[in-house]
């Protein structure tokens, strides 16, 4: 494993501002981000994932491989909350259990820009449908989220029909906006998305570091509770998101003989959404523990994924 790689990771400000959130609540700091302007940083996130998405998406020359590798990662990000779901309703309740479920399906844009940064130190070049792979990954495991705990939740399941939760989570503001972006994007010639390219691609690093600071808040005032829990959720960010790297590093190679496109898709089986899930679970599900899904997703996920589990997935990639 090349250290300097792994130092100049652990040097993301992303992580470093989440750090510093958490630092900030301990410190007993009076620093937070005021309440609308966090909600105006998630909404900006959404959009530029999805726009940016659907503008790679709109340059490539579309293909079967290209057609299957997008039905595969929809896959990845329906089958990965399905099984989680019930591992963790084992000792976890409904509501808890449905939003890690989400958010170890959707994926993580940090840990996919850290992982383009991996195959440059490995002078290999991203394909630009996966950017929009990515976006397309981030609604699919909501939805199967928010369906799972309306189908599991004893308190109102004679009172909400599955129909409507489906209607819901597809129409939900957090898919809604991804998915719209997306297609917008996908609509939008080169020289109109000129126009507010400098707000979709220059100010994101910006805007993603903030959110994390207040996520970072959000997980300090909550560590105590994740904790809480004992080793079940400790290890669980650590082993699954390993897991499934693995298992999908491999299995990609039935539908992509590229070797960038099989790291990418571990990488994004591996991550874990502190961006989209957490923007749609705190209005849709607000029973759910941010102190638990969050800290799990960025606080232990994000950190395995970038120092040991890159590596393991890019030489199952070359190998396998």
């Amino acid at each position: 494993m090349n250290i300097n790689f792994l130092i100049e990771n652990l040097r993301n400000p992303a992580l470093l501002f989440f750090v510093l959130g958490i630092v900030a609540v301990y410190l007993k700091s009076d620093l937070e981000i005021p309440a609308n302007s966090s909600k105006f940083i998630t909404i900006y996130l959404l959009f530029s994932i999805g726009f940016k998405g659907g503008q790679e998406l709109s340059h490539e020359t579309f293909t079967t491989e290209i057609l299957w590798s997008m039905l595969f990662g929809i896959f990845i990000s329906l089958i990965i909350p399905f099984y989680t779901f019930f591992i963790l309703k084992r000792k976890l309740n409904v509501f808890d259990a449905g939003a890690i479920a989400a958010a170890y399906g959707s994926v993580s844009a940090v840990t996919f820009v850290t992982a383009v940064s991996y195959l440059e130190s490995h002078q290999l070049g991203l394909h630009g449908h996966m950017v929009a792979i990515m976006a397309l990954m981030e609604s699919p495991a909501i939805i199967i989220g928010l369906v799972l705990i309306s189908i599991f939740n004893k308190e109102e399941v004679n009172t909400v029909k599955k129909h409507d939760v489906l209607k819901h989570s597809l129409t939900n503001g957090s898919v809604l906006l991804i998915l719209g972006s997306l297609t917008i994007g996908l609509l939008a010639s080169d020289k109109q998305a000129e126009g507010i390219k400098p707000f979709t691609t220059d100010l994101f690093k910006g805007f993603l570091a903030i959110f994390l600071l207040d996520m970072g808040i959000s997980s300090g005032k909550k560590l105590k509770s994740f904790f809480s829990f004992g080793w079940f959720p400790f290890l669980f960010a650590i082993i699954i998101p390993i897991i499934n790297g693995c298992i999908f590093a491999y299995i990609s190679s039935f539908v992509t003989s590229d070797i960038t496109n099989r790291f990418m898709f571990a990488v994004l089986a591996a991550s874990a959404s502190y961006i989209a899930v957490p923007a749609a679970m705190k209005i849709n599900v607000p029973k759910a523990n941010p102190g638990l899904y969050l800290p799990m997703a960025l606080a232990v996920t994000f950190p395995v994924n970038i120092t040991i589990g890159m590596p393991i997935y890019f030489l199952i990639v070359q190998h396998f």
